[in-house]
């Protein structure tokens, strides 16, 4: 939502406001992940993938291009200038500040992790029609990482010709609106931007709102018996699909955090659900109690380091520290409570 929103603000050149920006976007999303569901979510984001894809390896070629004489020439510029530390690891952080070998290492743990687990990647997965789609979109899924290669070289781009942007987040609309592109060319660059928020928020409202009735709510005894009696769970998850809307509208409107660090910070939290997932494979040993109190103890203890980071014994991503809690709870926790019925066990592992 932030994105989009600074998106249609630095186009309009400040006609339409931020929050108004991520609204209009937001509406849209909301209307057809409210009457379509994981359909339409699938199909959206297939050609907003394709299209994002296309259009970012147009300007990975063509900025470095226009900008500096091609790809060659920017590094060359960009290592004698003030941002040659972004080249080389550790780096630069959100604030362009230099950054420390604890924070980035970690940054990467953390980040690695929480990719991997975002819910709605189960659920795309749930949805698959046969086990050789599930296992082809396993094969292909690294080949995002091919996405990744335009946009750092769009940044690397457009950071040193147009230093000193504010908000840094809207630095890609700002290079296209300064350098005298066709009108059209600049508004399909800008809707390829947009469907790259799209296509990562539709998913995340629908999985969020999925799981809030499904593993929340329903299993709240009164409310069961209500949905028995009727087809209420479709009704109950559109409801949550617009409350977690809002509730995710008014934090990307208010919040003054930039997208790094907002990606960074929910890193650390979805990040919890690494060691239940491997446990779940790989220790049998491990129960329902033990996972749930780590999960609880692990998001707890990142959002306490991530609120107050001066608590902080090493500079390292508040996740970590939340990870380390993690696994000690579920380990303690579930060596030292009833295991699970071998019964149970099978249904989920084949020995």
């Amino acid at each position: 939502m932030k994105g989009a929103g600074l998106v249609l603000n630095t186009i309009s050149e400040g006609f339409i406001s931020v929050w108004l920006g991520a609204g209009i976007a937001y509406v849209v999303v909301l209307i057809y992940v409210f009457f379509s569901g994981v359909m339409g979510v699938g199909w959206t984001n297939t050609f907003q993938g394709i299209f994002m894809l296309v259009i970012a390896w147009f300007l990975g070629i063509y900025l470095p291009k226009a900008l500096y004489g091609g790809i060659g020439p920017m590094f060359e510029e960009l290592l004698v200038s003030d941002f040659k530390q972004a080249l080389t690891a550790p780096g630069l952080d959100a604030a362009g500040n230099a950054w420390n070998w604890w924070g980035f290492s970690s940054a990467v743990i953390v980040s690695a992790m929480g990719f991997s687990m975002w819910p709605h990647f189960f659920m795309k997965a749930f949805a698959a029609k046969s086990d050789r789609t599930i296992k082809l979109t396993v094969v292909l899924y690294p080949t995002f990482q091919i996405f990744l290669v335009p946009i750092l070289v769009i940044g690397f781009a457009a950071v040193s010709s147009f230093p000193g942007v504010t908000p840094a987040d809207s630095i890609l609309p700002h290079v296209l609106l300064n350098m005298d592109l066709p009108v059209v060319l600049i508004g399909l660059v800008c809707a390829g931007t947009l469907a790259a928020s799209m296509s990562s928020g539709d998913a995340i409202v629908h999985a969020a709102a999925s799981v809030a009735v499904r593993d929340g709510i329903t299993k709240i005894s009164s409310v069961n018996r209500w949905l028995k009696a009727g087809d209420h769970e479709r009704l109950l998850i559109r409801i949550a699909v617009v409350v977690i809307s809002l509730i995710a509208y008014y934090f990307a409107v208010f919040s003054s955090t930039d997208i790094v660090s907002l990606l960074l910070g929910a890193y650390g939290g979805i990040a919890q659900l690494f060691p239940i997932m491997f446990v779940m494979f790989y220790w049998p040993r491990a129960n329902g109690i033990g996972a749930l109190s780590a999960l609880v103890t692990g998001i707890i203890t990142t959002l306490i380091f991530l609120y107050f980071p001066d608590l902080k014994p090493f500079p390292i991503h508040e996740g970590v520290y939340g990870l380390i809690v993690n696994i000690t709870v579920l380990i303690s926790v579930s060596l030292a409570t009833k295991p699970e019925s071998e019964e149970r066990i099978r249904r989920y592992i084949k020995f």
